[in-house]
């Protein structure tokens, strides 16, 4: 064991918090794709505030040498991801370290250590801090910056992670779709053909001004549609508030849709503006003197030349009735009529072949792939 190296575990008190996060700028300085979370929205997800912690765990470690922090790891137990799998499972989550075996593999002993101490018998990651959340480890399409609230790391992290046993447990796919070679016409006429076809089912269109009173439909969609997915945890309400309000000043009326009928809603869509394009120059901090170039973006004037498609689900039994082509169509057209360029599809299961599809259908293909890992203790 490499003695200079310390291992330290941190509170979750604001000062420490600051420093756990500050580690991701020494590892990224010299790298042109990253681009820092806003530091002052990140912090949230720490704090007590944050629902999660009515029902989750988490505590946090940093790697020292030579007075310099080196990496980072936290780990994290979800009591409601254990009523709802029984899996005895630890996450680790917001992973980052030098290019040195030794320290990646202190970070995780001290984990495994932790999770065991714990009675757990997995270990699952990284997940940021859970599936609702960002999660995966990039593991191909390393040659452009990540988008919105999708994760970003260097390369030779598969190889610290899978050195530590490690396996590939899910493979996330990102599609990038052209809007350019997308003709206009295919999103109108899937759109009218679903309206003649299915006129049982409403599709429109969310408003800020009526954003509260929807959003327990989206919550009622999203805990149904996905709840047979891989790792799926339900939102309590509180979490589905909690993310409401860090989404709210980012909606773009247009790219956010729900399909209903006259008793329930059916389906949702969720796109937004990739601000990484625009928050990228503010390196993680609003005070500074480049937040004038943000403003633009803040107040509508201008928008990003991406959107990331990030929620898109159907309940169960409405499946197969082009909702999910309706919608995708509605979202697409507007983001074309709006200027964007290109849209992200993230992530999507591996396994999600119908939705896969769809996408294709668009003129979607998968450009990078992120990669969730798993190891028993």
């Amino acid at each position: 064991m490499n003695n200079d190296i310390q291992v330290l575990e941190l509170t979750r008190r604001n000062r420490d918090i600051n420093r756990f996060m500050r580690v991701s700028y020494g590892i990224y300085q010299d790298d042109p794709w990253w681009v820092a979370p806003l530091m002052a929205d990140l912090k949230l997800v720490f704090q007590e505030s944050n629902p999660l912690f009515q029902h989750a765990e988490m505590t946090l470690w940093v790697a020292r040498r030579g007075g310099r922090d080196i990496g980072r790891i936290a780990g994290i137990i979800d009591q409601n991801h254990e009523k709802q799998h029984h899996d005895s499972t630890v996450f680790f989550g917001f992973y980052e370290c030098v290019a040195d075996r030794e320290v990646s593999r202190q970070l995780f002993d001290t984990v495994f250590a932790w999770a065991r101490r714990k009675g757990m018998r997995r270990v699952v990651g990284p997940l940021n801090p859970t599936t609702n959340d960002e999660c995966g480890l990039l593991v191909a399409g390393f040659d452009s910056p990540p988008v919105l609230m999708m994760t970003y790391n260097p390369p030779y992290y598969a190889d610290q992670i899978e050195a530590e046993g490690f396996r590939k447990a899910k493979d996330l796919l990102a599609f990038i779709i052209d809007l350019k070679q997308t003709p206009m016409r295919r999103f109108e006429r899937i759109a009218d053909e679903f309206g003649r076809r299915q006129p049982d089912i409403t599709v429109r269109p969310l408003r800020r001004k009526t954003l509260r009173n929807d959003l327990l439909k989206v919550k009622e969609v999203y805990n149904s549609a996905w709840e047979d997915n891989w790792g799926f945890v339900p939102m309590t309400d509180p979490e589905m508030d909690f993310m409401a309000k860090r989404l709210k000043p980012l909606l773009m009326e247009g790219l956010v849709w729900l399909a209903e009928t006259t008793t329930e809603p059916v389906g949702f869509l969720l796109a937004l503006p990739d601000y990484n394009q625009a928050i990228k120059p503010l390196k993680g901090r609003l005070l500074t003197p480049k937040l004038i170039g943000f403003i633009p973006y803040l107040l509508g004037r201008k928008w990003p030349m991406q959107v990331r498609l990030i929620a898109f689900g159907i309940k169960k039994e409405f499946r197969k009735r082009g909702i999910e082509s309706a919608m995708l169509a509605e979202g697409l057209r507007f983001g074309f009529k709006a200027g964007f360029q290109t849209c992200e599809a993230s992530w999507i299961l591996e396994e999600n072949v119908s939705i896969q599809r769809i996408i294709g259908l668009f003129g979607g293909k998968v450009y990078k792939t992120y990669r969730i890992y798993e190891r028993s203790l």
